[in-house]
């Protein structure tokens, strides 16, 4: 019986090649709400070339946004964790608890958020420079619309239903959530350490674009099967006999 579960295993964390450019632009040019959500990606590429905006900001509104989705899809997935995971033995007290899941929120989003916190060695001019720094000290405006995206995914976040969804459904959507963060960031870094920091803003507007567009392609083509990203399962012992 395991020979077959290893051989579904397998399937599903077989990469699917996504289909030529040309299929991609006649699925683009007959879906209106694509040419919509191009043209929202490419406002800050609009404002940097044509009014002059910060292309530090810009960048920076990449990687906080990212980041800030993470950590609020990790957030809603601490109550949970921390339910199933503790025993009727135990009486821990609700001051207890939320110490034990804004420490487990913070180690998870130091190691799922891994790739974000690696983008800023080849980013580090435009994210950790004085450019940066001086406009968010001097524009309480930028506190206010970061603050407000922050709490948007927070929102968002907690109103998925991750609590009440059965562990299949669960692993199927935390995992389809966070690899197109995953692959987000990676793609930053890749993009950064090639020297392609000074069209960061044009290239990431296509990427979101295309993730948003077609999130399932993007997930097949690096995790296999988009469709069965539930079935896999690091401490499995099918997982165990592929490697």
């Amino acid at each position: 019986m395991a020979k077959p579960q290893e051989k579904i295993g397998s399937s599903a964390l077989r990469q699917i090649r996504p289909p030529p450019l040309s299929q991609h632009l006649r699925e683009f040019a007959s879906r209106p709400g694509a040419w919509l959500v191009v043209a929202r990606n490419i406002i800050p590429v609009v404002g940097i070339y044509a009014f002059g905006w910060s292309a530090a900001v810009s960048v920076f509104n990449y990687w906080f946004d990212g980041l800030t989705a993470l950590a609020a899809i990790v957030a809603a997935l601490i109550p949970r964790a921390l339910r199933e995971t503790q025993s009727k033995k135990d009486h821990a007290t609700l001051g207890g608890n939320v110490v034990r899941g804004v420490f487990v929120w913070l180690l998870l989003v130091g190691i799922v958020g891994l790739p974000y916190w690696i983008v800023l060695i080849p980013l580090h001019d435009l994210l950790l420079g004085n450019e940066l720094r001086r406009q968010l000290a001097q524009s309480p405006a930028l506190w206010f619309t970061f603050g407000s995206l922050a709490a948007s995914h927070f929102w968002k976040a907690f109103r998925m239903g991750y609590d009440t969804m059965s562990d299949k459904e669960l692993k199927q959507r935390a995992r389809w959530d966070i690899y197109l963060l995953i692959l987000r960031a990676i793609a930053m870094f890749i993009m950064a350490a090639h020297g392609l920091a000074f069209i960061l803003v044009p290239l990431m507007a296509l990427l979101l674009s295309y993730l948003e567009i077609w999130p399932e392609r993007a997930l097949g083509a690096v995790f296999g099967n988009p469709s069965r990203l539930w079935e896999y399962d690091p401490d499995s012992s099918t997982s165990s006999r592929r490697r």
